[in-house]
């Protein structure tokens, strides 16, 4: 005898209907990590190749509206790092090109390309989502602090033993979201 699957409820002729919410998002630090995780298996990564330079980078994040990419080795699935529009923006074009003198050669910022500035998996801090899945937004907030880092990749186990990215934690993120909680949080000491 096998089981059925529960029966879908449905309802029809409504005579009106509310768009969604536009209200704040807003967690606890209590509330479970997970709840401000971006999960690439629900929302799709932006990708940048090693190759593309620095500024047509950043026009396509502008564009999408990310502040972060990841760079795949061309035609793979292999993560080679991830680059933020500050790491475009900030000092480490100018600090790259100044290396790059000091070994006389000469390059201007338009040459400069994603790879030569990417922050590459090897130094990356993350995150396993098996304790992701045990933890709080305080946690991610508390990790994020220890490691100096906003950003915090989670990875998981894959069938061929190499871990596969499958999410991320932004500190501005959390720290938006949890605005609320935190200042709840500060009137109680």
């Amino acid at each position: 005898m096998s089981q059925s699957a529960p029966e879908l409820s449905t309802a029809g002729n409504l005579q009106s209907l509310l768009g969604p919410s536009n209200e704040p998002w807003q967690v606890n630090l209590t509330d479970p990590a997970v709840s401000v995780m971006t999960d690439f298996r629900v929302r799709s990564l932006f990708r940048l190749s090693p190759d593309e330079t620095i500024d047509a980078a950043l026009e396509k994040m502008k564009i999408a509206g990310l502040r972060i990419a990841f760079v795949f080795e061309k035609g793979s699935e292999n993560v080679l790092g991830m680059i933020t529009a500050y790491d475009i923006m900030g000092e480490k074009p100018m600090r790259y090109m100044q290396d790059i003198r000091l070994n006389d050669h000469h390059v201007l910022r338009k040459d400069i390309k994603v790879g030569d500035l990417l922050d590459p998996v090897s130094s990356w801090v993350t995150a396993t989502l098996h304790d992701v899945e045990r933890a709080t937004v305080q946690s991610v907030l508390v990790a994020l602090q220890k490691s100096g880092r906003t950003h915090l990749p989670v990875i998981e186990p894959s069938a061929g033993g190499t871990p596969r990215l499958r999410g991320l934690f932004s500190s501005a993120k959390i720290l938006r979201l949890s605005e609320a909680s935190r200042q709840q949080a500060a009137k109680g000491k």
